[in-house]
């Protein structure tokens, strides 16, 4: 099961895919955790330290290329792509990370698609923490995956990417089951206004995540959002969520 977790930027899409990651892991089942975000704040969100990004393979290639001599370009990036993905408690984490020095990122960007194609096969679950924003459906780095999550906020950019990710997804015919929508630091006031957004785009509502002293705390502190207590309303209702796919759409 491929889930991707798409939404503007701030409005908690790291949040809530880590929390995911943190659950699932909990199943024993096998799962790949994948930054794809240049900015690369999943490891930060889950805890960990990671040392070495697709970014890095990118540079990697463009100084060694003219030293592979005959052997097979592809292979020599599938080696080094399974040197990046690191192991961690529970998981295994891929992070896309962003290339040193001039150039865009087109290159990573086919590199994680085609790593998704070849490690998707070895995994239960995979857990998408997209770009913010349309970059990975317009580029088609994700071009599918089960379930898509789009994370929004009350705000009217927030709700104006999700609709446009929508829009581009049909546009695009990105292959997906369902596509979900979570609403992050909701007051009932908030609630009202996205349920009749959702209605009005024909977006199913997942969640309501409330706004959380607890969740802003740990941001403040540099703490994982792993470190939320089980107390967090949060917390909870993104468990919930877990439960959902695990044991509802599963």
């Amino acid at each position: 099961m491929i889930i991707a977790v798409a939404g503007k930027g701030g409005t908690g899409k790291t949040l809530v895919s880590a929390l995911l990651i943190h659950f699932i892991s909990k199943k024993n089942s096998k799962l790949l955790a994948v930054d794809a975000d240049p900015d690369s704040n999943l490891p930060e969100a889950l805890g960990v330290k990671v040392e070495k990004t697709l970014g890095a393979v990118r540079e990697l290639f463009q100084v060694s290329r003219d030293e592979m001599g005959t052997m097979n370009k592809e292979q020599w990036l599938e080696g080094k792509i399974y040197e990046v993905v690191c192991e961690c408690d529970g998981y295994d984490l891929l992070v896309m990370g962003r290339p040193e020095g001039e150039g865009c990122y087109c290159f990573a960007n086919s590199l994680l698609r085609g790593i998704l194609k070849k490690l998707m096969r070895h995994y239960d679950y995979i857990v998408v923490d997209s770009e913010a924003g349309l970059e990975h459906f317009s580029r088609k780095t994700i071009d599918s995956a089960d379930y898509v999550i789009i994370v929004t906020d009350s705000s009217k950019k927030g709700l104006t990417t999700a609709k446009r990710i929508k829009e581009l997804m049909a546009e695009l015919k990105i292959n997906v089951k369902d596509v979900f929508l979570v609403a992050n630091k909701v007051n009932r006031e908030a609630m009202e206004k996205i349920k009749k957004f959702a209605d009005d785009e024909n977006l199913k509502i997942l969640e309501f995540l409330p706004y959380d002293e607890e969740v802003v705390k740990i941001d403040v502190e540099g703490l994982p959002v792993t470190a939320l207590s089980e107390n967090s309303e949060v917390y909870k209702r993104v468990k919930k969520i877990v439960d959902f796919f695990l044991e509802v759409v599963a």
